[in-house]
């Protein structure tokens, strides 16, 4: 098994490039299914989860062709609808969650799509009602096989309707409107997702020749059209690992410059961790960390114990919760975490309890984090990620603590970052790969 052993409590400096956006990437791709023209796509991120997603795309008979490092040209002329029913489609679409996000355009253009219940974090429950019930609202039907863990939806005229989605889902508003492009007539998604990702793949069928108002806001109109056709499309990069570096940055105490940030993307983030007490500046579009010794956690105006929550867009991201949580470790002050999203992803903090942190948690979904203010250095152990964020979280955890950790189940972290591993030792982290069992 392979794991990081990590020597903390190094500075670390220089400059960090975030990588393509993953979220944004599992839309995007799925959507080069909506044409048979050639459709590219730049800034893709090198890690497993969109590996897989490419991997699926060409089993299905799309024609990928790699440009460079993170550029690929898809080409969806001749696809394989026969492929659905193979043990190789239920093996490479049920250890990927990401495969739902095919059926919305594959009903579009073909009338039917088939899934295996898909796999990804153990962060709780992930609902797919909302998937289906968009599609269900546009005409489809589906039968979900529970002896084979199967969805076979069928779709052989989707029509446009009104869909008032059941929660602001950011997949199932991306599946629905892939499937609502090619529609007859005219669809409107009320309390759709907002996200910056949902905005580029709305931005990149319009592209292509779809129609799609109220890009932006939770109220989309799609009006159908007969086809879409290719075009190039460059990804934004991701915000969670912006929001990572920036965490790891004062967690640290590190100067750190973050490149080609697209801020105004950002949303509601920089806010979040100034309220840690985080200074930056923004230089061009490189947010820049300088290395602090201390950071105090704002209070509300009361004076009561700042609460950091997650909330739909643009409220805060769930996904950077996590790291939320382990900055506000070194800050001064306190701070409630409040996960409303997933009922297990607080699960990993008994990991930095066990390495120092003063952490009491209250309940499944929220935390309250006394801070140290560097008065008290972590103390490296050995640990195991559970999912992508909280390994990241123990990662910069574990690169602010004094002495040698170790972290195993490194392939969770690796499904969400690339090259983590090489780009941290640019910036001086003492951290290389191992292959190493836990004791228990």
């Amino acid at each position: 098994m392979n794991a990081f052993e990590i020597i903390g409590g190094k500075k670390l400096k220089g400059e960090i490039v975030p990588q393509g956006a993953k979220n944004e990437a599992l839309q995007i791709l799925s959507a080069v299914l909506l044409t048979e023209e050639k459709v590219t796509i730049s800034n893709i991120p090198d890690i497993k989860d969109v590996n897989k997603l490419i991997d699926l795309l060409a089993a299905l008979g799309v024609k990928v062709s790699r440009v460079n490092k993170d550029t690929y040209e898809f080409e969806a002329k001749d696809i394989n609808i026969d492929y659905f029913q193979s043990e190789e489609f239920k093996q490479k679409g049920g250890s990927l969650r990401g495969s739902i996000m095919i059926v919305g355009p594959l009903l579009a253009r073909f009338g039917k799509a088939a899934i295996p219940k898909p796999g990804g974090d153990k962060i709780g429950r992930r609902r797919l009602d909302t998937h289906f019930l968009g599609f269900e609202k546009l005409g489809a039907k589906f039968v979900y096989d529970a002896e084979n863990n199967f969805f076979n939806v069928d779709a052989t005229e989707l029509k446009g309707t009104y869909i008032l989605m059941d929660e602001a889902s950011v997949t199932g508003t991306a599946n629905i409107v892939m499937a609502a492009v090619l529609a007859k007539g005219t669809t409107t998604i009320y309390n759709a997702a907002c996200e910056p990702y949902l905005q580029q793949l709305c931005k990149m069928l319009n592209r292509m020749g779809a129609n799609i108002s109220g890009i932006g806001s939770n109220l989309l109109t799609i009006e159908g059209v007969e086809r879409l056709g290719g075009t190039t499309h460059r990804m934004l990069p991701d915000m969670i690992e912006i929001g990572s570096f920036i965490g790891l940055a004062a967690m640290t105490g590190s100067e750190i410059t973050i490149k080609d940030v697209c801020f105004k993307e950002l949303g509601i983030i920089p806010t979040v961790f100034a309220k840690l007490g985080i200074q930056f500046e923004l230089r061009g579009d490189d947010i820049f960390i300088p290395a602090q010794e201390s950071y105090e956690i704002d209070t509300f105006i009361d004076g009561s114990i700042l609460t950091v929550s997650d909330a739909p867009w643009p409220g805060f991201t769930p996904d950077l919760l996590s790291i939320v949580l382990v900055t506000a470790i070194q800050a001064k002050g306190n701070v409630l975490i409040h996960q409303k999203m997933f009922e297990s992803r607080l699960f990993f903090v008994d990991k930095l309890i066990d390495m120092g942190a003063q952490i009491i948690l209250c309940d499944p979904h929220r935390a309250t984090v006394i801070g140290l203010n560097n008065q008290t250095k972590l103390r490296g152990i050995e640990m195991t990620s559970p999912d992508i964020r909280a390994g990241v979280s123990l990662l910069i955890a574990a690169l602010s603590a004094q002495g040698k950790s170790v972290i195993y189940n490194i392939e969770q972290i690796e499904r969400g970052y690339q090259d983590i591993e090489e780009r941290l030792k640019a910036l001086g982290a003492d951290i290389r790969r191992v292959d190493a069992q836990p004791a228990h």
